[in-house]
């Protein structure tokens, strides 16, 4: 059993990862200064096709956030006002921020009892029109993505993954991004591949949509003061660019140790009143978070923060409780599933470089907060 004088738990440190990527990210920024190719620079170009190889996919767009590349994913597909496009209610509001951007309509389901997107939902929610369907990889897991493609395929709509917590995450020996039309990814300093900053990408395996992308990131430029689109500027920063260029050979090691964080935590939180995330093999799930759920979770989250540890909440309000979409006229109630995940889950602290003793830190206090 951990001292009580064990020391602070974060919930992500992002200076460990930086430390142990020394000289190699100072060496990375350094060129871009010397080169002077700020925007659009060579480290773009790259990163891009080492992105894209990565994910299984002929191209990948960098992009300024997350948040651009749902929302250029949709607007390449050519999806605007009128179109309805479904996705789930337990989500980050990104995720519907981008549908509402290009003017077409949120249409929320229920998740199942894990936090995935619900394929009968999905199917119950398809009407003529439905132009696409936005399942989220939550947390890091693959969601039921297959059944997800049968419904969109009968009812001739486009997938676009929310790929944005999971990165490097596999299922049947494809990764997250390369199932749908096409898939955005967030580089925010916390995912598990996170630059200095924002950043996003677009993949896709249609050279229609990755070219739609590039004009729509760039002013609308086909080619120098040639618009052909409207006049945005989402571009990655080509010092972005070198940063995730050191850190994407790190990625699925990385992985590989959240898993087994994910593993300890599992074994040394069994038996107590918590539920805990889904066991699978073969990479399907990569750990962004470790969530589990607790109805007692506030109580737990104050105790544990009174031991010096960490934690986070994702999300406490599902996003048809949100004031700002009030106006798509969901009630409480409507999702039962979203609505008692937000009021019981629990993020515990997870990043490669936590140590097996500070897992045990946290399962230790957990394990006294409910007097086991």
């Amino acid at each position: 059993m951990m001292e009580a004088t064990a020391t602070r738990v974060r919930f992500v440190d992002l200076r460990a990862q930086v430390e142990s990527l020394e000289p190699n990210l100072t060496n990375a920024m350094r060129a871009v200064l010397d080169r002077g190719d700020f925007i659009l620079g060579e480290d773009v170009e790259r990163f891009e096709a080492e992105f894209a190889a990565y994910c299984g996919v002929e191209y990948a767009v960098g992009l300024d956030s997350g948040l651009s590349a749902l929302e250029f994913a949709l607007r390449a597909a050519g999806i605007g006002a009128g179109a309805e496009v479904i996705t789930q209610a337990n989500t980050f509001i990104a995720t519907v921020g981008a549908i509402l951007s290009v003017g077409a309509r949120p249409i929320l389901t229920d998740c199942d009892a894990a936090g995935a997107i619900d394929p009968g939902a999905v199917a119950a929610s398809i009407t003529p029109r439905t132009r696409a369907v936005m399942p989220v990889h939550l947390f890091g897991r693959i969601c039921n993505v297959d059944a997800v493609l049968a419904i969109s395929e009968r009812a001739h709509v486009a997938v676009i993954e929310d790929a944005c917590q999971a990165h490097g995450a596999t299922l049947g020996g494809k990764r997250a991004g390369s199932f749908g039309l096409s898939a955005a990814f967030s580089f925010y300093p916390a995912k598990n591949l996170g630059c200095f900053g924002d950043g996003g990408m677009l993949v896709t395996r249609s050279e229609a949509v990755a070219t739609a992308a590039r004009a729509l990131r760039n002013y609308g430029q086909r080619r120098k003061y040639e618009h052909v689109a409207l006049p945005l500027n989402h571009r990655l920063d080509t010092i972005q660019a070198a940063v995730l260029r050191v850190k994407l050979p790190h990625l699925n090691g990385w992985n590989a140790r959240r898993r087994r964080l994910a593993a300890a935590y599992r074994q040394q939180l069994a038996g107590l009143p918590v539920a805990l995330p889904a066991i699978d093999v073969d990479g399907r799930h990569v750990y962004h978070l470790f969530v589990i759920e607790t109805d007692r979770r506030d109580d737990l989250r104050a105790y544990l923060l009174e031991q010096g540890i960490e934690t986070g909440v994702h999300y406490p309000i599902p996003l048809h409780l949100q004031p700002v979409l009030g106006q798509l006229g969901y009630p409480r109630g409507a999702f039962p599933n979203a609505e008692r995940l937000a009021a019981q889950s629990l993020s515990l602290p997870m990043y490669p470089e936590l140590s097996l003793e500070q897992v045990e830190q946290v399962t230790t206090a957990i394990r006294r907060f409910f007097g086991d």
